[in-house]
């Protein structure tokens, strides 16, 4: 059907516009780019060589003037302006002709050049501009003779190098003459579109072109066409096709249904051409992570391809933050922004890249499109089953011929492959006309990218023979295709490939609705509380997740991509509310739900492929072979005579009478919507209806999604140093609320109780996440000391910084009046620690942490140094006040910064460093944690007590020192100092210490009160109470003792410490000498109070084994520390224990070899109950053998202490109580107001020690040494 709009319907171009040379104003030079060019070439280079220098480097007032470049204008646009889409004549002028204009003679290539752009408005709604370059001859006198001055200008300046041979050979090709040269200047036309239709506007463009170009005049004047584009043409409606006349040919566009994936029509194979599948995923999971990202080309067009492309296989996820596909030269100030970006910057095709310096590359990934070139950022985590995916996507495009590692000849093998697919080859097979597999035809012996091919074919075990490949559309007859087999095949393969992408978020979020946190709150207290929201319940969705996906899935949880789109979800209350995206992608997310048998929240890494493929290619086709609506027809316009005059080779200037309006006759313009509604209808259009109904989600959407700035694009217009100024204003106001928000959200991840009671479920940090905020801070870190960055060096500007520093101070050191060693901050500043004059505090030493990053071999490279120090400084709670006095060196400051760095900005420095001190709230071990392969320095000190010293002691003491990733081995310790320095690989988190001696010489008693433990890198102190004898004869006998210890906070005055966390479990002290009980001796604790202790010991193990394996932190702790199970069943066996006679100890153990002693002469005289008790007797008796023939000299109350151990770890503790219980020996020596003879409370205990057997308890070496169970 042939129809006009409705009102509702959009026109599928809004502007028509002609760029070029303005004759009347003659030739200016394009200062901002050429500006920009010379200081990119002599950035580095001093006076003597600066002229010499930039007359090879960049397009500058050096070149040949045919190579400069010159200012371009808007020479006209059509209409003048539309209501809904503001005319931008500053960004238009500068995106059509980035690079200004150029000039070539009939001795250069002159073909014209396609590109298309994106104009990003501060409300994120976006204009498609599609842009055909030409040259046309210059008839001007005054310019052709204005080029010849220059010329000779030229010459003149460089008459000394013209004895050169290669120099005169040069100015042949470059050297323009009047009398003999014919000269040409580039020319744009424009369409400017609300949607991305490339390949229709494209051939418009050609038609148009070709019309002036031709011999022969168009059957229309031009005006006609263009009318008929800008007026008569409406987009077409969603799920429909539309066909409309160009010059010559028909044009065709379709658009998707909304149930289908939103429009997208770059080709996709063209990426994967110029990069190859592994770099394209790469570059895939920079931008999910939010990485900054920078294309780098010759071809304009490329570097739109590559970004187009990249944030659309995102789907359903948006790119939030700066998109400059096009970087005009004007702007290269840009890359210096602290922010996630994704820009293209051009390359003039003689620079090579070690020429180009970039502000920050400690987070930059940067994308050589036309050298099949990316470098990555460190540490960047694959994507979740990443070979499964490449090897589907290889199928993909293998079947349209298309080498997976890209095509690095792109020349000629392109040119051999253009018409190939895969199945004419199948289908050649079938045919007998080649013989054995296809790819080992003579069509691919000739071709070396298939040769390429054939290898990764049998690397990856993919076969044609089993590709899925379908006859050609166009060969089947039912069909008859509106447009052509290229441009088809370009449909098919960018849907399938999409369908791919789309398909793995699918599987891996299929569940993600369960985890959304809705609001209880109204939308308005919502969208004031956002930034202190938490959207979803990360930590449950990763608990769920396969091992292999936590590194990637971690941090993409983290990004401004992912929170906007949860709270678009929660925004959305109905199915009319939901953005396009959205909306499509939880239809199929309930799609995978109900075809999934298996529950939906029990993740597996299965890879499933994708199988829509077939429906999305098939509703193309049918949209292609099936035309919905037709446009009027191109017809005259009511012009004078004389206008629309036609001069072949010369676009002409328009009439702008007959083209700056809509026709007035059609009577459905009459009833043409008010300008707001159009607006709301346009902005309805971008990404495919962003469903903007109320006001509060418009705001939203404007300012809540953007946390970090609300910088889309650079303003393209003006750009007076106050518009940079402003914007560098903005970033650093960005950088410090993201600086916030990130400390928030550690902290409150960290600290638990706080989180839960802000009503963010259970506070439980994994060491994942844990890991991945920290990164996250480093990176934010990186991009603050990036920020107006004087001269780059070494790809971490933190850790350029810190060396800047630590060389400054040395140098102050070596000269005289320099004060103690070097970087050293006085001992008033010193640290001051609990162990009072056991241990000298460790020194305050921002210098000496650098050292000691600089001496851990295992870490190469400067960013990997950057981020060890600030783990280890945030380790040491001294992250602030390191920065500050980093910071605090402003003459240095002032050598590596511009005026405008952030760090620069004294009041924004001083609230960062203000929110990064809130980190000394709580305790992290990311340091240690995560080198674990390191050696460190300890320092131990054995306190003995004051009361009884040690003086007299004669025995040989040592040591044993265990952490939660390894233990020392015996240490020696010199009995007159009692201390020792050792190094040893990272222990991790310290746990226990076992010490004994021995035994030799007169006086071989020792009170001990505990050991100190220092880290000496960390700075770590553990005390490991004792407060008991070790000697034979003394106490329990004990000649050695487990200590179990804790982390010491240290007492500072100073303020920087905020608050301290809870420290782990104390190990039990002097509490433990109730165990011998004496007549004065009276137990503290009621039958009450003792089954508390053991509910509250048993629940400390349940709850350690239902966080993440590697969240568990210490066991023995729980077992042998304060208020641990052994404590517990302490008191529960000293309760109403006879006192026995005057001076005399006895201990648990005493006891329990009484009871051993009983069970075997019953054994022995075979008065056996039953087959159950014999079995627990038995275990029982031989368990306390093992410990009393262990070689080690443990004393009774670590005896006692090595059976509760193992009874846990073999789940026998309750048949052992309900064995004593009914023991006569209990008769004996328990008062019948004892617990163990109380059957209720006894039966409640063993139903308590009951709930441990469901847990697989694997006890530390050092609690069970010398037993062989």
């Amino acid at each position: 059907m042939t129809t006009g709009f409705s009102s509702s319907s959009c026109r599928f171009a809004d502007y028509f516009v002609i760029c070029g040379l303005d004759t009347e104003t003659g030739l200016e030079p394009d200062e901002l780019s050429a500006l920009c060019q010379y200081i990119q070439a002599t950035k580095h280079n001093d006076g003597a060589r600066r002229m010499s220098a930039s007359a090879n480097e960049g397009e500058n007032f050096d070149q040949s003037p045919l190579r400069r470049t010159f200012k371009s204008k808007v020479l006209a646009h059509y209409p003048e302006n539309v209501e809904w889409s503001p005319f931008d004549q500053d960004a238009v002028g500068m995106l059509c002709m980035p690079k200004g204009l150029s000039f070539r003679t009939q001795a250069d290539s002159r073909e014209p050049q396609f590109h298309s752009f994106i104009i990003t408005r501060e409300d994120g709604s976006r204009t498609y501009g599609f842009a055909l370059t030409f040259y046309e001859e210059v008839t001007s006198k005054q310019i052709c003779s204005a080029m010849q001055t220059l010329y000779h200008m030229h010459n003149d300046s460089h008459g000394l190098l013209q004895a050169s041979p290669s120099i005169s050979r040069l100015q042949r090709f470059n050297s323009y003459d009047i009398t003999r040269d014919t000269l040409y200047v580039s020319k744009c036309i424009c369409l400017m579109a609300p949607m991305a239709f490339p390949q229709a506007c494209r051939k418009v463009l050609e038609q148009l072109h070709q019309a002036v170009s031709s011999a022969q005049p168009p059957p229309l004047p031009l005006e006609s066409y263009i009318f008929n584009v800008l007026y008569e043409v409406p987009l077409p409606p969603p799920g429909r096709s539309l066909k409309f006349l160009g010059v010559y040919s028909p044009v065709v566009c379709q658009r998707p249904s909304t149930s289908e994936l939103p429009l997208f029509e770059f080709p996709l194979g063209d990426m994967f051409q110029l990069l190859g599948v592994e770099n394209v995923l790469q570059l895939f999971t920079c931008a999910l992570l939010e990485i900054q990202i920078l294309l780098y080309s010759q071809h304009y067009q490329r570097l739109m391809t590559v970004a187009e492309s990249i944030t659309t296989l995102m789907f359903p996820f948006q790119w939030q933050h700066v998109y400059v596909p096009i970087l005009p030269a004007s702007l290269l100030h840009f890359l210096d922004a602290p922010v996630p970006y994704l820009m293209g910057l051009h390359s003039n095709g003689q620079d090579d890249r070690s020429k180009l310096e970039l502000p920050q590359e400690a987070n930059l990934c940067f994308v050589d499109i036309d050298n099949h070139l990316l470098e990555l950022p460190e540490d960047l985590p694959q994507f979740p089953n990443k070979l499964e995916f490449i090897q589907e996507i290889s199928e993909a495009l293998m079947a349209f011929g298309i080498p997976p590692e890209g095509d690095l000849q792109r020349g000629e093998g392109m040119a051999k492959l253009k018409g190939f697919r895969a199945c004419d080859v199948v289908s050649d097979r079938r045919n007998g006309n080649l013989a054995g597999s296809p790819l080992s035809s003579y069509l691919l012996k000739e071709n070396e990218t298939i040769a390429r091919l054939q290898a990764l074919v049998k690397r990856t075990g993919v076969s044609l023979e089993k590709l899925d490949v379908k006859e050609s559309p166009s060969s089947n007859k039912d069909l008859k295709l509106q447009c052509d087999e290229d441009e088809l095949r370009m449909h098919q393969l960018n849907i399938r490939v999409r369908e791919i992408f789309a398909n793995r978020f699918t599987q891996m979020f299929a569940d993600y609705e369960v985890f959304v946190i809705q609001s209880s709150q109204d939308k308005d207290s919502w969208f004031s509380n956002r930034e202190q929201m938490q959207n979803f319940d990360k930590a449950s969705f990763l608990s769920d997740q396969p091992e292999p996906y936590l590194p990637f899935l971690s941090r993409f949880l983290e990004t401004q991509t992912f929170a906007s789109f949860i709270d678009s979800k929660i925004l959305c209350h109905n199915e009319e509310d939901k953005e396009h995206a959205l909306r499509v992608f939880d239809a199929r997310v309930d799609k995978v739900r109900m075809l999934n048998v298996r529950t939906p929240t029990l993740r597996t890494s299965m890879y499933q492929k994708c199988t829509t493929v077939d429906e999305a290619e098939k509703a193309i086709e049918m949209r292609l072979s099936k035309i919905d609506h037709t446009a009027l027809h191109p017809h005259l316009l009511d012009m004078k005579i004389g206008q629309g005059r036609y001069e072949p080779g010369f676009f002409p200037r328009l009439q702008s009478d007959v083209l700056s309006a809509g026709p007035t006759s059609n009577k459905w313009t009459k009833r043409s919507a008010p300008a707001q509604w159009r607006r709301k209808d346009r902005q309805k259009q971008h990404a495919e209806h962003l469903y903007l109904d109320n006001d509060q989600r418009e705001k939203y959407i404007q300012e809540a999604r953007n946390l970090g700035t609300t910088i889309r694009q650079p303003k393209l217009s003006n750009l007076s140093p106050s518009v940079i100024a402003q914007t560098n204003w903005k970033f650093v106001e960005g950088l410090l609320k993201e600086c916030r928000n990130k400390t928030k959200r550690m902290l409150v991840e960290k600290m638990g109780r706080e989180a839960v009671e802000l009503g963010h479920g259970e506070g439980s940090i994994t060491g994942v996440e844990e890991n991945t905020l920290i990164a996250s801070l480093c990176d934010l870190l990186e991009r603050i000391w990036s920020h107006g960055l004087q001269v780059k060096q070494g790809k971490s500007a933190l850790w350029s910084h810190l060396l800047h520093y630590q060389e400054s101070k040395e140098k102050e050191d070596t000269t005289p009046g320099g004060l103690g060693p070097p970087g050293f901050i006085h001992d008033s500043e010193r640290r001051r620690s609990d162990a009072g004059s056991a241990l000298p505090p460790l020194k305050v030493s921002l210098i000496q942490d650098v050292r000691h990053i600089q001496n851990i071999g295992e870490i190469k490279t400067d960013v990997g140094k950057a981020r060890a120090w600030v783990r280890l400084s945030m380790e040491k709670k001294l992250l602030s006040r390191h920065l500050k006095q980093l910071l605090s060196d402003q003459e240095l400051t002032k050598k590596l910064y511009k005026r405008y760095a952030f760090l620069r900005c004294d009041d924004e420095k001083e609230q960062f460093l203000y929110h990064l001190l809130s980190f000394n709230a709580v305790d992290y071990f990311c340091f240690t944690n995560v080198f674990t392969t390191i050696m460190i320095p300890y320092h131990v000190v054995v306190i003995p007590s004051k009361k009884l010293g040690g003086s007299m002691f004669t025995a040989n003491p040592w040591i044993c020192v265990s952490g939660e990733l390894s233990e020392t081995g015996v240490l020696q310790i010199p009995k007159n100092t009692l201390e020792i320095t050792f190094e040893c690989q990272n222990l991790g988190k310290l746990t226990t210490v076992q010490m004994g001696h021995d035994n030799s010489g007169l006086y071989a008693k020792w009170l001990v009160e505990c050991v100190v433990v220092r880290n000496e890198i960390t700075g770590h102190t553990y005390k490991f109470p004792c407060g008991r004898w070790l000697g034979k004869g003394v106490d329990d006998g004990s000649l050695e003792r487990i200590l179990v210890g804790e982390l010491m906070t240290p007492s500072s005055e100073n303020e920087e410490r905020l608050c301290r966390t809870p420290p782990l479990q104390q190990s039990p002290g002097m509490i433990r000498r109730l165990v011998a009980i004496s007549p004065n001796s009276k137990p503290k604790l009621n039958t009450g109070q003792i089954q508390e202790g053991v509910g509250e010991a048993i629940n400390g193990i349940v709850k350690h084994f239902h966080k993440p394996e590697k969240e568990r932190g210490s066991l023995t702790l729980l077992l042998c520390g304060e208020g641990g199970l052994v404590w517990a069943l302490e008191q529960v066996f000293q309760h109403g224990f006879k006192s026995p006679r005057l001076f005399k100890s006895v201990f648990i153990w005493d006891f329990l070899e009484k009871a051993q002693t009983h069970f075997e002469s019953l054994e022995q005289r075979e008065m056996v109950q039953d087959e159950n008790w014999q079995t627990n007797t038995r275990t029982f008796c031989r368990f306390m053998r093992a410990i009393n023939s262990t070689p080690r000299n443990i004393g009774k109350d670590g005896k006692f202490q090595m059976l509760v151990c193992l009874g846990a770890r073999d789940h026998l503790l309750h048949h052992w109580i309900a064995l004593l219980a009914d023991c006569p020996i209990t008769g004996q020596m328990y008062e019948d107001s004892a617990l163990i003879k109380d059957h209720t409370l006894v039966n409640s205990l063993i139903r308590v020690l009951q709930t441990l057997q469901e847990f697989n308890i694997t006890l530390e070496a050092s609690l069970v040494k010398g037993i062989g169970i």
